[in-house]
């Protein structure tokens, strides 16, 4: 372990000591639910913890409000996932007994589900864009690009973008 590392490390231990009281109080509220405040913490100073080696400090000014910034992402993350998982359950309540899933392949389609939701996030919006309307309404690049308003090679980079992130998911 380096010296920087070590000092990361020390210093999301002292951010985790001094305010994790306060962040827990702050989702409680938020949540009205202690379990799910307690959840949420601990997702955002892992959040915090894993993205040190972007970092080379981690010295902050208004570390409350770092905190609040991190958690809000990780609550809406948190919210999307439970959105997405309303959405699969409810499509799932529509199909015959007979033809359902059992509940470990649920799962796995569900972690799936999960998964390609947080590829489609980290692509730009309008690559986001084409690649739905060519998945799920079955456009072809040139209807994309009027729709887009971009040119047909525009469009073919927006799908290979996609489509390398699609690969990268190694579904």
């Amino acid at each position: 372990m380096s010296a920087t590392d070590s000092i990361l490390q020390q210093q999301v231990h002292t951010l985790y000591s001094n305010h994790h009281g306060w962040l827990f109080g702050w989702l409680r509220k938020k949540l009205g639910c202690a379990h799910n405040a307690a959840d949420i913490a601990q997702d955002t100073f892992l959040r915090i913890l894993t993205a040190q080696d972007k970092r080379s400090d981690l010295d902050l000014r208004e570390p409350r409000a770092y905190l609040t910034t991190v958690a809000g992402r990780v609550l809406l993350n948190h919210y999307r996932r439970l959105s997405l998982e309303r959405a699969y359950l409810e499509a799932l309540a529509l199909v015959p007994d007979m033809y359902a899933p059992a509940p470990e392949d649920r799962l796995i389609i569900l972690e799936t589900l999960h998964e390609i939701d947080a590829m489609l996030d980290a692509l730009p919006h309008k690559a986001r864009t084409a690649f739905l309307l060519a998945q799920f309404e079955g456009l072809s690049y040139a209807e994309i690009s009027v729709r887009l308003d971009v040119s047909v090679r525009t469009v073919k980079r927006y799908m290979a973008q996609a489509f390398e992130e699609c690969i990268m998911l190694d579904l």
